[in-house]
């Protein structure tokens, strides 16, 4: 068997040596700039949260602040008058006005009634619903669950689970199921109805329904 002379030997060993010496520096570089590169990536992670958080935080408050009533009250009476004659009378439980929100409203949260008069003082016809709201720049009123509309002369009824009524206009209507009742019969609108705000001249949409017939003796 040939064996190398011990001088060369020697030399290989500390070539052996050297080259594992700097195989380990290389290895320490290496993950001490990895360590220092995970931790910079982790920095600028949480201060990307933390600038994410306070701006959620800035945008929950801009709108928990847009959307909270200006006034507030409890069992209230509006009366809306044209030339110093009472046409609307609404009482509501609970009252909200929106005034900041892009379409300022008055909310009435628990429900209300709402009465129309006629050029005598009268009341002609009467309203109620569990919800409303009322667009006061528009004009426009949407009231959905349970809504009633009666009108107190014949006893004619409507019921519907959401109204629609333009004060512009004086119309009142719905797009939704609704059923008249008159001393003519049951009478009902799959697409909703349509009617002065006085209920006069109701006309029913994709409707049906089922006429009384009177007896003339």
């Amino acid at each position: 068997m040939n064996t190398l002379p011990s001088g060369v030997e020697n030399n290989l060993f500390k070539l052996h040596k050297n080259c594992l010496y700097s195989l380990n520096l290389q290895t320490v570089f290496f993950m001490k700039s990895f360590t220092r590169y995970l931790f910079l990536v982790a920095s600028a992670l949480l201060l990307t949260l933390s600038a994410c958080e306070n701006d959620i935080e800035k945008i929950n408050a801009l709108t928990e602040e847009t959307h909270y009533p200006k006034v507030i009250g409890s069992n209230i009476e509006v009366i809306f008058s044209d030339s110093a004659k009472v046409k609307v009378q609404i009482l509501a439980p609970v009252f909200k006005q929106f005034i900041d929100d892009e379409r300022p409203h008055l909310e009435f949260p628990e429900g209300l009634e709402v009465y129309f008069y006629d050029d005598s003082l009268k009341i002609e016809s009467k309203l109620t619903a569990d919800y409303t709201i009322y667009y006061n720049e528009e004009k426009f009123w949407h009231a959905t669950g349970n809504v009633i509309a009666k009108k107190l002369s014949n006893g004619d009824q409507l019921n519907t689970e959401e109204l629609f009524w333009d004060e512009n206009s004086e119309l009142i209507y719905s797009n939704t199921f609704t059923r008249i009742q008159n001393q003519d019969g049951t009478f009902y609108g799959k697409n909703g109805f349509e009617s002065h705000q006085s209920l006069d001249n109701w006309q029913l949409k994709g409707s049906s329904g089922t006429v009384n017939v009177r007896d003339n003796e």
